[in-house]
């Protein structure tokens, strides 16, 4: 039942880092990835069957209300979500997530997502529910 191993795209552009998340979210078993109805105050939104994640390219780290906005979305469509940054998080946005249940990602320049949050960790090893 093992996945392998992730197989990363190096990020160059935004667009690089949205493809990382893209190919990370079918990695986890995450099915229909597409651009989200919705788009996010900042960086770009991507939908799957139960899910919504947010892929922030910016190179400041992201605040509460950026993750309040994603949890938010989510909530309105009944599905999960998880945050991947570029930049990473401030304290507040981190204890916000971890309040919410928000799993949080780091996006390297590699390209490989590297869970910061215990939500984060416990969807990086369960994947796709």
């Amino acid at each position: 039942m093992g996945r392998g191993p992730f197989r990363p795209v190096t990020i160059r552009t935004a667009r690089d880092a949205v493809t990382a998340t893209a190919l990370y979210l079918r990695w986890l078993g995450y099915r229909g990835i597409r651009r989200a109805d919705q788009r996010p105050p900042s960086g770009v939104g991507l939908a799957a069957q139960g899910l919504v994640a947010q892929v922030d390219p910016a190179m400041r780290p992201a605040a509460p209300r950026d993750v309040e906005c994603l949890w938010l979305t989510a909530m309105t469509e009944s599905a999960g979500c998880a945050y991947f940054s570029l930049a990473g998080y401030d304290e507040d946005a981190r204890v916000c997530a971890d309040t919410l249940g928000v799993p949080l990602f780091v996006l390297d320049p590699t390209g490989t997502p590297t869970p910061v949050n215990g939500p984060g960790r416990a969807l990086a090893e369960a994947g796709a529910a």
